[in-house]
């Protein structure tokens, strides 16, 4: 598990854990926002680099949040 935050003195803003699960030749990327506890899923291939599967498991995490109205 991994813990990315963007808070840069703002308390008020995202800290996000991600939680990565190999399942074959995939990998499964929970991103899941501390504050609200909005959770997405992902499924990228194994060999993607690390940061891309964060990076798009992060984008989708910020859609759902920005759809419900909690953009963090």
């Amino acid at each position: 598990m991994s813990t990315w935050n963007n808070r840069g003195g703002d308390e008020s803003a995202a800290e996000v854990l991600f939680e990565f699960t190999q399942i074959g030749p995939q990998m499964r990327i929970a991103a899941i926002d501390v504050k609200t506890s909005t959770e997405v899923v992902v499924i990228a291939p194994a060999s993607a680099s690390r940061a891309d599967m964060q990076s798009l498991a992060l984008g989708k995490l910020k859609l759902r949040l920005r759809a419900a109205g909690r953009s963090s």
